[in-house]
Order: C-alpha cells, then structure tokens, then sequence
C-alpha cells in the first residue's frame, strides 16, 4: 500500500470497471518495429490535435518512445484481440502481425483507427510516464471495436436504431451512515 491507504490490486480493481477501448502502440527502433497494447490512452484536444498514453516506465516501449520523434496509435477492432495478446506480451509464433506504414510509421492492418503522432511532450505520473502526441495524420473505418472491461477483452455493439434500452434498475436511496469503504 501507499501513503493513501488503497490497496493496488483494488485501485486496480476499481479502475477496471471503467470500460476502454483497446490501442496498439507502435514505433521504429533500430532492432525494427515494437508495438504495446494499451488501453491507457485519451484525446486531449482537438485544437491542436492531442492525445495522451500512458506507458509503465517499467515497459520497453518506455524507452523506445522516449527516443522515437513519432509513434503510432491502431484502434483495434473486436476480431483483432489475437493482437491485443501478441501486443501485450503474449506472443504467438503463428500469428501474422501486419503493419501498414503512414508517413514512416508502422500501423496495425485491420484496426478501426490509425493515428500518426510526434511526441509533443512528456510527463511524470507516479509509476507510468504521460507522453502527449500531436497527431499528424489519421485514418479510420466503421466497425465494431475491441474493449477492456474488468481486466478481459470483450465486444461491443452499438444499439440499433429503433432498439429499446433496457431501463436501469433503480438504485436503493444511500445510508445516511454510509461507510467511506464498503467491505
């Protein structure tokens, strides 16, 4: 535990029930291509076009963005989760990884999204590092995304038009005592 008293595991935990989508992180190193899933990633602005990711200071891609000028970010799909492993340390031998190149930038084929960044700026945050990209070049398609949701990979769909919304239970009113910590 921290100065805080929480428990990574339940920060973790807690965090994990906030739905994302998944990236794959991509950039040249001198050894060629090195890619990360990540899921930690955000827009930031739209003037100028920012985004952020954030990259455990303990992971190679750590290094390699912070010697890359660019890197690139590939929204996957729901079909490319053998990807999103392969990306996240578990690679298969079988697994064909192609990479479509943006302004010298390696992309993951078959993703919904690909942007082309420069790293614009970087910040510390605790055990990761914030690295902010201006976005230089983007591409994008429809289709249905791959996300995270309590620590698995799953799909997503949007409604279709026309389609009823299951209502939301209602909540129970809260205690008055209530705890600042459920057990």
């Amino acid at each position: 535990m921290d100065d805080t008293g929480l428990d990574p595991r339940e920060f973790r935990n807690a965090l994990g029930r906030f739905a994302t989508g998944v990236t794959v992180v991509t950039t040249t190193t001198p050894a060629g291509v090195h890619g990360m899933t990540a899921n930690a990633f955000t827009s930031v602005s739209l003037d100028p076009p920012l985004i952020l990711v954030a990259v455990s200071r303990r992971a190679r891609m750590h290094a390699h963005l912070l010697a890359a000028a660019r890197f690139g970010v590939s929204v996957l799909a729901a079909d490319q989760e053998a990807h999103a492993w392969h990306f996240a340390g578990r690679p298969r031998a079988d697994l064909v990884t192609p990479f479509v190149w943006r302004r010298a930038v390696p992309l993951l084929d078959g993703a919904l999204a690909h942007l082309v960044c420069t790293v614009d700026a970087t910040h510390p945050g605790g055990d990761h590092t914030l690295f902010l990209g201006r976005v230089e070049d983007l591409w994008y398609r429809d289709g249905m995304p791959l996300a995270f949701y309590a620590g698995r990979f799953c799909r997503i769909a949007p409604l279709r038009p026309g389609e009823p919304e299951e209502p939301l239970a209602a909540l129970p009113e809260a205690p008055a005592d209530l705890p600042d910590r459920w057990p």
